[in-house]
């Protein structure tokens, strides 16, 4: 019995309390992966008809969510000469 005592003393830690547990939490990206997952589920028929309102209103929720706090990447800079027609192209027409 003595050594029970002296393991569990020893797994308690010091002041007699058991370490705390890692608390959960989410990413933004797991979000992400979330709203990925559930455009797959949809595109592949995983839900029946009377089950679209309600995942699409979560799906809803979750991406404005997601639209509201993740940086808008800055478009790159299109070069205006790959937009540019040929001249001899607009005159083939």
């Amino acid at each position: 019995m003595e050594n029970t005592k002296a393991q569990v003393a020893s797994t308690e830690g010091i002041g007699g309390a058991a370490p705390a547990a890692a608390q959960p939490e989410l990413s933004i990206s797991d979000l992400q992966n979330l709203r990925a997952l559930v455009e797959t589920a949809v595109r592949r028929g995983a839900f029946q008809a009377n089950e679209m309102t309600a995942v699409g209103s979560v799906f809803d929720r979750l991406n404005n969510f997601l639209i509201a706090i993740v940086p808008k990447e800055e478009a790159p800079a299109v070069e205006t000469a790959a937009m540019e027609v040929p001249a001899e192209e607009a005159v083939a027409e």
